[in-house]
């Protein structure tokens, strides 16, 4: 019996592959990280359901999203090729790139938590040489992308997958410390959907020389958060 296949070649394991890894219940402990958004709502920069859709359409297209997309399609494209050298430099970039000490952790400890639980449950080639290059630790999108080419899952689909995943953990993150509601959440992750496409666009046409962020005041904020008196989030 033949496994029906979807668009982009996306074929059920695979989708079952990408409903498991980038769940939140997957245990990379995304939930405990806000991406500084936990100190621009202390700043009062998220009011309303207006500013976070705002303000996440910003990250995505111009900060992490487009950036950790792009690293996640270079990490894909070396998997595939078993290309170790390429897979280095993606990742070594990928570190290099995080604007603050906090991002740093947030990348590194669900890179980490990411592929010590996929090769357990999931093992592949392109998983163990991505631990033999990472030496301690890891970035998330990366470890991310090459589990997908290592199980033969598409790109496009592990691409909207996770951004989905990540815009997804940022309005569950506003939901605990915003004055909206979980209807507003809902329907600001439905109208960030041409913007979740765009972002994914741009990410699979961007040269990993091309990798650039502008959100100056998101990445300030993330440093700011390192001395927040009280704080529910890691990041």
């Amino acid at each position: 019996m033949t496994t029906p296949v979807g668009m982009n070649g996306l074929n059920q394991s695979g989708l079952l592959r990408l409903t498991a890894w980038l769940s939140q219940a997957y245990p990379v402990g995304a939930y405990s990280f806000s991406h500084g958004l936990e100190a621009a709502g202390d700043a009062g920069q998220l009011e309303t359901a207006a500013a976070l859709r705002s303000w996440l359409e910003r990250l995505l297209l111009d900060g992490a999203g487009v950036s950790d997309g792009a690293f996640l399609a270079h990490a894909h494209a070396a998997a595939a090729e078993s290309d170790e050298s390429a897979l280095r430099a993606v990742h070594e970039l990928a570190l290099a790139f995080q604007p603050s000490a906090e991002l740093m952790l947030e990348t590194q400890a669900q890179g980490r938590a990411f592929l010590r639980q996929t090769r357990a449950a999931w093992p592949c080639d392109a998983l163990d040489r991505l631990a033999a290059i990472s030496d301690g630790p890891v970035a998330y999108p990366v470890a991310v992308g090459s589990a997908a080419a290592g199980h033969g899952v598409p790109l496009p689909a592990t691409l909207t997958a996770y951004l989905g995943a990540f815009a997804g953990n940022l309005v569950s993150a506003a939901l605990r410390i915003l004055p909206i509601g979980q209807n507003a959440g809902q329907t600001v992750l439905a109208e960030l959907t041409p913007t979740l496409e765009a972002t994914a666009a741009a990410a699979q046409a961007t040269p990993l020389e091309e990798v650039a962020t502008a959100v100056p005041m998101a990445e300030l904020l993330s440093i700011h958060h390192e001395t927040q008196y009280t704080r529910l989030f890691r990041s």
